[in-house]
This record gives structure tokens, sequence and C-alpha cells, in this order.
């Protein structure tokens, strides 16, 4: 059973069409990618999510059923603008938040206590949220959507405003939800976020579905014909090739031509004595599939 299933969603402000009959699934336990430019329609999808707006046309199934208000208590959500209460303390803001998702105070605080010393800020606690850097608030905004354990959460832009390590912190605690089972959208423009934390993706571009699927079943369908060969030695001459580019320490990335496979490829080396010591299909960045979707050269 899907999760969350969007099916023909159609969404618009005045002339201003934000989307076009989006249709997609999420499934329990996935980190599923969000994607799309600025002005692509993500926010007002997730708007939709969440009931803050509602859609012209199309239906949302959540947890198995029609979408309701009572569903809410059950989703979390980290939007990309930071909601946090500047003028009450950091313990008093999570414990707040907690609450709101049905805890009773004294475990929401409990738990907000704990999210302190896991997010490594348990100093911050009797502070005014006021005081804290934007990456100190980023991290106890996230860690206040993740403290009632919520089945769903949508993480937009969760790594703003931090640093390489803090990033790496909010990695794990994406794929800790994941092992336990509990269901992320992550909607991010770090592509090197998608391809190491998401299972599938969906890309959105102008309010249409332009991308869906598989990350590496994405990433291959939008990949050249390429492969890279490192050799003990010179590469052979090969028929079959449209490029050859060198990458250094004996490795060569070949653009091979129509008709000519990988397997032709490694089987003429191999006839003519190379000795290959790593041979592999190359794949396509998300990055690259990203800028070409969405400047329409994609296939």
């Amino acid at each position: 059973m899907s999760q969350l299933v969007f099916t023909d969603i159609h969404k618009s402000y005045g002339d201003t069409v934000a989307l076009r009959g989006v249709s997609f699934e999420v499934r329990p336990g996935e980190v599923f990618g969000l994607l799309g430019p600025n002005g692509a329609g993500k926010t007002t999808l997730m708007r939709i999510l969440m009931d803050i707006i509602r859609p012209d046309s199309g239906s949302i199934t959540l947890f198995g059923e029609t979408q309701r208000r009572e569903h809410l208590d059950r989703v979390g959500y980290l939007p990309e603008e930071r909601g946090l209460y500047t003028k009450q303390s950091v313990l008093d803001v999570m414990t707040y938040f907690g609450a709101l998702k049905g805890l009773p105070r004294a475990e929401a605080r409990k738990r907000a206590r704990s999210w302190l010393e896991r997010i490594e800020l348990p100093h911050v606690a009797g502070w005014r949220v006021e005081r804290l850097s934007k990456g100190m608030g980023q991290k106890v905004q996230i860690a206040s959507t993740l403290l009632a354990e919520p089945e769903l959460c949508v993480l937009d832009e969760p790594a703003t405003g931090l640093d390489p390590l803090n990033v790496r912190l909010v990695a794990d605690l994406i794929r800790e939800r994941r092992r336990n089972g509990r269901t992320t959208i992550l909607s991010t423009h770090q592509m090197n976020q998608v391809e190491s934390l998401c299972d599938r993706v969906a890309l959105i571009d102008k309010g249409a579905l332009m991308v869906y699927g598989e990350v590496n079943e994405v990433r291959r369908r939008y990949s050249l014909p390429e492969v890279r060969v490192r050799l003990e030695g010179p590469l052979p001459p090969l028929s079959g090739i449209e490029t050859i580019v060198s990458e250094g320490d004996s490795t060569w990335r070949l653009l091979l031509a129509a008709g000519t496979s990988p397997a032709h490829v490694l089987t003429a080396l191999v006839s003519q004595g190379a000795a290959v010591d790593r041979f592999e299909t190359v794949l396509a960045p998300m990055e690259d599939i990203f800028v070409r979707v969405v400047r329409g050269k994609a296939a």
C-alpha cells in the first residue's frame, strides 16, 4: 500500500498555472526526492498535502485513505522558511511543536531535551530562539519536526545554512528514519544529496511531472552511452567509438556510437590483449539530468 498518492492534481492562482495534472505515489519507508527549479510547483504541492491550500481538482490518498485533517497529526513538515517563535526559549518552542502533534506536554519536553542532545545543542535549551545562529536555528527546527516521530515527514531544503558536518548529521537522521520504516519526502536542490539518500524521485517543472522513478533507473534512462575504462597500458584502437577523453592514470571515458554496446567494447579490448583493470558504464549525475530536463534537452 502506498503511503501517499497524488492523482491528477491541478492548481492555478488566477491566470498562473502552478500544477498541471501531477500524479505520483510515495511508498512506505522510502526517502523520496521531490525536485524541480524555483517556481516549479513543489511548494504548492507540499502545501496541498498539508491542507494549507486546496487543489482545484484531483485527489490525495494518505495512509491508504482519502486525505483528512486528522491525518496531519501523523505528518511532519519542515518548510524552507524558518517558523520558530523568536522570543520563546528553544525548549519551550520544541515542546510546543511536540504537543501540537499530540504528545503529552511532559513527554514532548523530555523528547525535546533528548533531541537537543542528538543535534549537539543541549546548551541552548534555555536560550531565546532569536539568539540562535542560522545553522543552529535550522537544526532546532529539524529536531522540532522529527521529535514526534511522524510516519511521513516532508523536509524542504533541510541542509540550508548547515556546514558539512551538520549536513552529514541531517543525512544520518534521514537514513535512520528509513531504517525505522518511516517515510521522508526530501525537497532539495542539492543533487548529491538526492543520489546518496533518495530511493525514488519526482521532478516537476512548470507545474508538470517530467521525471519519475527509482534514482538509478532515472540515471540510466537519461545517461549517454558512455563507459569508463582503466587499463594497464595504452588504449588500443577501437571501432564504434564517437569520442575518447583521457581522465589520466591510464583511464579513458568512451562515448559509444549508435549500435555499439558496452559488451562489444569490452570484448574488443580483451581480444586485443588489453589488461583491463576497470570497466564500467557511466551514469549521468542527477545534476546533469536536472539541467537537461529543465532546459528541455532531455529525451
